[in-house]
């Protein structure tokens, strides 16, 4: 029998309050982002009929490491490799901060909620 006590209540919330909710909120968002550019490198390669080994030359690279910056689900790549493979395709890569939207925000207490802990740093002001 399972205990019922500890399961949370997700009706009525959004699904990105349910994977903040269960610590999988940074994993998805992550990987999404991966799979967007990887698709998008793909895309272009196909449009300029370029082959990976082709791509893997150009890079001064492996074919087997282009695999792997070219796989959706591998997260390790950096953003300086992204950023290499799109201009050999001729593209530049943009990163932007932009404002979160409030349901992925840190979740502050509510009356019948349970509220995620959230990790601050501060910094140290350098004396001179």
């Amino acid at each position: 029998m399972k205990d019922k006590s500890k399961r949370i209540d997700h009706s009525g919330s959004s699904f990105d309050e349910f994977l903040r909710e269960e610590g999988m909120l940074e994993e998805a968002e992550t990987v999404a982002i991966k799979r967007v550019i990887a698709w998008q490198l793909q895309r272009e390669m196909q449009r300029k009929r370029i082959t990976k080994k082709v791509m893997a030359g150009r890079l001064h690279t492996s074919r087997s490491q282009l695999d792997r910056l070219l796989d959706p689900q591998y997260a390790g790549v950096t953003l300086g490799a992204l950023s290499r493979a799109a201009m050999v395709l001729g593209k530049r890569l943009k990163v932007q901060v932009i404002e979160a939207p409030a349901a992925v925000r840190p979740m502050r207490k509510r009356p019948g909620r349970v509220a995620l802990p959230v990790k601050t740093t501060k910094l140290a002001a350098s004396k001179g």
